[in-house]
């Protein structure tokens, strides 16, 4: 059965009432409490964020609990329980018999930005209890509380399956960062065969574009221009294609494939430049101009994940300078052979990109593999529990 003839018969027919959420289930404070207060113990503290704020030995819900955040940054992050948890800085919502929880929380979860909107107040923003309780939940065969439950429990079996299928797939891509964190190390530790430990600097030099000046930027344009903030992501500068030509002529300039270097801000996080028009805030994001006939750039990109930079004794790292990555020392496999090398180096890259597609592709791999299941999650619950006519579902 098609999934959209499945849709028509679980909805044919099915009288919707849209009924405040207040009416239909009871919105609760939680109880106030500090770190000073909280006794060890392993029930989480709910309070305003999307993680436990800490752990105590005492309860004050158990069983199913939908819990909304009630101040700070995620006031309205809606949260799903099925163990006892202290509930804080925060509020729960308890359906009563005519709504299951977990229904209640799909469609909850569904409103999830429209909650964040609820926001209000200076400094600390707030979601309060009277901000959800007048919200308007779909509820199917009002009339006849027994069907409506039997859909009720269909939508919630049909979303639990992508959720739990979401889960499994997260589950399995954490267990595959382990094992690509382990032989990462294990490959590039090179317990056996010839190795020789190389300073950076001694394979080759740090180089940085020009440096660019604000007045050089504007918020649109035909090269985008990347700083420290945006490197690795969209954006949000861009330069003129008079200027980009001009100092990738004159100026150092990387090329397809260099390995880009943050210097600052998360330090030694890497992009491997991919070519396209682009240019580089100076200082922040430079690279090694390297000979490849020595060490591939691609073996260099690997080394970078596990490199130690090179700071003085009892220094701490807010900063790479040149120096500190000229002194930072790599292995190199056999450098007495360089044919060898290379082929040994093409190994291990080989390896490492398997692991790192399956673990951290966006276009293939376990990531895009749960992106397409979330969006599937999604779509079905938009569609379920918006409950949309046969002939809307067949358009």
């Amino acid at each position: 059965m098609s999934s959209v003839s499945f849709l028509e018969k679980l909805l044919d027919g099915v009288d919707v009432e849209a009924t405040p959420l207040e009416k239909v289930a009871e919105i609760k404070r939680g109880t106030s409490i500090t770190k000073k207060d909280v006794t060890p113990g392993k029930i989480p503290v709910i309070a305003g964020g999307r993680t436990p704020a800490y752990f105590h030995s005492v309860s004050n819900r158990t069983g199913q609990t939908i819990v909304i955040a009630g101040s700070g940054a995620y006031a309205g992050f809606v949260s799903w329980w099925d163990q006892p948890i202290f509930v804080s800085d925060a509020f729960t919502v308890k359906p009563y018999s005519g709504l299951l929880p977990k229904y209640c929380f799909y469609w909850l979860h569904g409103m999830q930005q429209q909650l964040h909107e609820l926001k209000s107040g200076g400094g600390v923003p707030h979601v309060y209890p009277r901000d959800v309780a007048p919200l308007q939940i779909p509820i199917p065969c009002p009339d006849n509380p027994k069907k409506s439950l039997e859909i009720q429990a269909e939508i919630v079996r049909i979303l639990d399956s992508f959720s739990e299928l979401t889960a499994e797939l997260t589950a399995e891509l954490t267990a595959r960062k382990k094992q690509y964190n382990y032989y990462r190390d294990k490959l590039l530790s090179f317990e056996e065969g010839e190795v020789e430990w190389k300073a950076l600097g001694d394979i080759g030099d740090v180089k940085m574009c020009k440096r660019i000046l604000k007045n050089e930027t504007k918020p649109e344009g035909d090269v985008p221009f990347y700083k420290i903030g945006t490197f690795g992501k969209k954006a949000d500068a861009y330069i003129s294609r008079d200027i980009f030509e001009d100092y990738k002529r004159r100026y150092s300039f990387p090329k397809k494939g260099d390995v880009l270097i943050s210097a600052s801000g998360t330090i030694g996080r890497t992009v491997i430049y991919d070519g396209e028009p682009a240019y580089f805030q100076d200082s922040n994001i430079v690279w090694l101009e390297n000979d490849e006939s020595v060490v591939t750039n691609k073996y260099l990109w690997h080394f970078y994940k596990i490199a130690k930079w090179a700071v003085s004794e009892g220094g701490t790292i807010d900063r790479l300078y040149n120096d500190n990555i000229k002194k930072t020392k790599i292995i190199v496999p056999y450098p007495s052979d360089p044919k060898k090398s290379l082929a040994e180096q093409a190994r291990i890259v080989a390896i490492l990109d398997k692991f790192d597609a399956l673990t951290n592709s966006i276009t293939e791999g376990l990531p895009r593999e749960i992106e397409l299941r979330q969006k599937q999650y999604k779509y079905y619950r938009d569609l379920l529990l918006s409950f949309p006519k046969s002939e809307e579902t067949g358009a």
